[in-house]
């Protein structure tokens, strides 16, 4: 009978955190398509938002690996509620983007945009100096309403949720 139950911690425990290590790499790899294929140069804060997920993904290796080798689910919890709580601090920062973009309050003075375009190829390391991403307050694009900021708030939420229920379940 306690077979059984470990079992059922253990294919939940891998469940939850491979599918949100992946749908982690999803959204963080749909952010990078934009800007690499759609030509969408992310701001200051754009690329802000994305270390959560930068730092997520391995520990949802980790959490992945925790639940597939047996280790005590304490360890699987802990780092799905680590994730929780990244995908938390990154919806923060996505409505933080969001309230900028919509005029609620000002950005940080980093993400004042930029006038200067690189056109020689031979002055590239000068160019770093003068040439910045664009302003944190225009969305570059908006689905259904939402630019890229808020689609990462909905994104956050709805990973938070999952870690966090996940959390529960692989107890």
């Amino acid at each position: 009978m306690a077979l059984a139950g470990s079992t059922t911690r253990f294919s939940t425990g891998v469940a939850y955190a491979g599918f949100l290590t992946l749908a982690m790499a999803a959204t963080v790899g749909s952010a990078l398509g934009f800007e690499h294929i759609g030509g969408y140069i992310p701001c200051a804060l754009c690329l802000l938002e994305r270390d959560p997920y930068y730092f997520g993904i391995p520990i949802g290796i980790l959490a992945v690996g925790s639940a597939a080798f047996g280790l005590p689910s304490w360890i699987t919890r802990s780092l799905l509620i680590v994730i929780g709580i990244m995908m938390l601090v990154g919806a923060g920062m996505g409505v933080y983007h969001s309230g900028v973009e919509w005029g609620f309050w000002p950005g940080p003075t980093a993400c004042g945009g930029s006038t200067a375009v690189t056109t020689n190829a031979g002055n590239l390391l000068g160019d770093l100096n003068t040439v910045h991403g664009p302003s944190c307050a225009d969305a570059a694009l908006r689905v259904l309403g939402l630019s890229f900021a808020g689609w990462n708030v909905v994104a956050s939420i709805f990973l938070a949720a999952v870690a966090f229920i996940g959390a529960k379940k692989a107890a």
